[in-house]
């Protein structure tokens, strides 16, 4: 069994590290006895994903990715484990899909003559507004 990111690639579940842990927080006697949230552990450097998804991975700044290059995402919302397991493999899914995606190429631009007048207009009306507050001589 494996994860599939794309058509052409896929994570077996060999390189996946999953632990359960207690949750946090409140959820009565249930929170204390049931270790139903989820640890997942994923070496990126380690894995069998294509160089371009990798350099794309280990360049994001995630607070889920360590500086050893480990993706380590806990998911600890739904009351079952096999559900928080879900979730938490789902996650790591969106976020190596994220990584793949190139940002636009930005490509510069000059405002118009129109929008620069109106610039000019709206700082002048301001002036206009600002200097009818002053004091009024009286003399």
């Amino acid at each position: 069994m494996s994860i599939r990111i794309s058509h052409t690639v896929s994570i077996p579940d060999s390189e996946i590290e999953m632990s359960a842990i207690r949750s946090q927080g409140a959820g009565g006697q249930n929170v204390n006895k049931v270790a139903t949230a989820v640890h997942l552990r994923f070496d990126v450097g380690a894995s069998s994903l294509p160089d371009f998804y990798k350099r794309r991975l280990l360049a994001l700044s995630d607070k889920r990715l360590t500086k050893d290059g480990i993706i380590v995402i806990k998911s600890q919302q739904h009351r079952s484990q096999e559900r928080n397991r879900e979730a938490a493999l789902e996650r790591l899914k969106q976020m190596i899909k994220a990584a793949a995606v190139l940002p636009k190429k930005r490509r510069t631009t000059k405002p118009t003559k129109a929008s620069k007048r109106r610039r000019l207009d709206g700082k002048a009306q301001r002036s206009q507004l600002k200097s009818s507050r002053k004091n009024v001589d009286l003399e």
